[in-house]
């Protein structure tokens, strides 16, 4: 799940070195954090962020799939 959204991030993003995400098992959650520069924060999140949920979209139903939740939070 995490190189999923790795490379969904750095397609986005103008700086594509400076993404980090790092991911949290918990027993039945895992929580995806994802990094980026300030200056790419914006495409991350997307106009009302509608790039940010379309993102965890996609996260839901590939986790829905191994039947584990995974939960994206975008850091600064």
């Amino acid at each position: 799940m995490r190189a999923l959204v790795e490379y969904i991030s750095k397609a986005l993003v103008d700086s594509p070195d400076d993404v980090v995400c790092k991911e949290v098992e918990g027993e039945k959650t895992t929580v995806l954090e994802l990094r980026v520069t300030q200056s790419d924060l914006g495409k991350i999140i997307g106009k009302h962020g509608n790039t940010a949920k379309a993102i965890r979209l996609i996260i839901a139903a590939a986790s829905a799939k191994i039947k584990r939740r995974t939960v994206l939070e975008i850091l600064e």
